[in-house]
This record gives structure tokens, sequence and C-alpha cells, in this order.
């Protein structure tokens, strides 16, 4: 039985922004905006402030600001995260084409903060090509939590077992599978089996 409801996951689904595990958009930062990428890892990501971020305690742009005033430089938080947002835009149009095409419902669940998703509804045109951006940070819970699940099976009206979730975390898929949903774990090596999992 073909879903009834699919949901995306965006980064590395959707969006082609992840090589072998990592985040490509930072790739380019100090040849572009002399800002160390160490230092942005360390301060952002290995310390876990990232998570907050992605939670919605935390707001990106007061976290960038922090960070920017350890750096030597006039470069705004502003001016970061719209290069940032800039950089990590890769739409997979092989993917997306199969969302186009498939007749049930679609909704992107994403693990972003609240301004990220208004960049992908608005700057990257997904507003026109699904239902509804569930992002993280609006939501103030994130995968694998089961309310996150929940909150989207209270939304659609469509029953777990009807609902597919596309995602590049095997936990992720794990969380969803608990609560009767139907998933695909998306990876390089699964990414041909899409089209018979839609089906």
């Amino acid at each position: 039985m073909a879903p009834e409801l699919i949901v995306w996951d965006f980064d590395g689904v959707l969006n082609r922004n992840i090589v072998e595990g990592r985040f490509v958009w930072a790739d380019d930062l100090e040849a572009d905006l002399g800002l160390s990428l160490s230092s942005l890892q360390d301060y952002v990501f290995k310390s876990g402030r990232i998570r907050s971020v992605i939670r919605g305690e935390e707001e990106l742009h007061d976290v960038a600001a922090d960070w920017l005033a350890t750096q030597d430089t006039d470069i705004t938080p502003d001016t970061f995260i719209t290069y940032w947002y800039a950089k990590d835009a890769r739409p997979d149009t092989q993917v997306i084409s199969h969302l186009k095409t498939h007749p049930a419902r679609h909704v992107i669940g994403t693990n972003n903060p609240a301004s990220r998703a208004d960049y992908i509804e608005t700057e990257m045109g997904f507003s026109a090509l699904v239902e509804h951006v569930f992002a993280s940070g609006r939501m103030k819970r994130a995968k694998p939590d089961p309310a996150y699940f929940q909150t989207i099976t209270d939304w659609s009206g469509v029953a777990p077992q009807a609902t597919l979730l596309v995602d590049d975390l095997a936990r992720n898929c794990d969380a969803a599978r608990a609560l009767g949903w139907r998933t695909f774990h998306f990876t390089d090596a699964t990414r041909d089996e899409l089209p018979k999992a839609l089906a």
C-alpha cells in the first residue's frame, strides 16, 4: 500500500549537503569570510550549543553573535547566517522529483532552527512543494523524541501505518517505527531503492 503521508527529512535527503557524514557548507569559510572553521566547530558544535539551537532553546543569531565576538572580524551575525544558509542550500533534484510526482501528502520533518525553516520555505521555495515544515526549533522538540513524530500524526490525521518517514539517520527511523510509522533509511547506498519504498 502506498503511503498517504510522506515525511521528508531535509538535510541529507531533500538537501544534498552532507558528504561522508560531514556538512560541507563551511569548507570555504576561512577563504570567503576569514573566519576559523575549527573555532566555529568548537564553540557551536562540539560544545553542544547547536543542540540548544535545534530545540529552540537558544536563537542561532545569539549563538553566532557570541562566537563572532571571539573572532577578529566585523562580520555581523546576520551576514554570517545568510552566508551559512546560502552555502548550505543544495537541493537534491532527484529526490525532489520523487516528492513532486508522488500523489501522497507531503511534509518536511527536520531538526532545524526556526530561522532556517523560514529560509527553506521561502528562499528555497519548499512552501510550494509541501503542506508544512515541521522544524524542531519551532516545535521545541527534536527527532528522535517520540513527541516530535506524534505531533505530526496528530496534525495530519493520517494513521501511523500509512505514514512514511524518509530520513538519513537510523535513530530517527527507529523512533518513528516504534510508533507504528513506516520508514526508509535514506543513504547513498539505499538511494536507488527509494522509488520502491514509495510505491
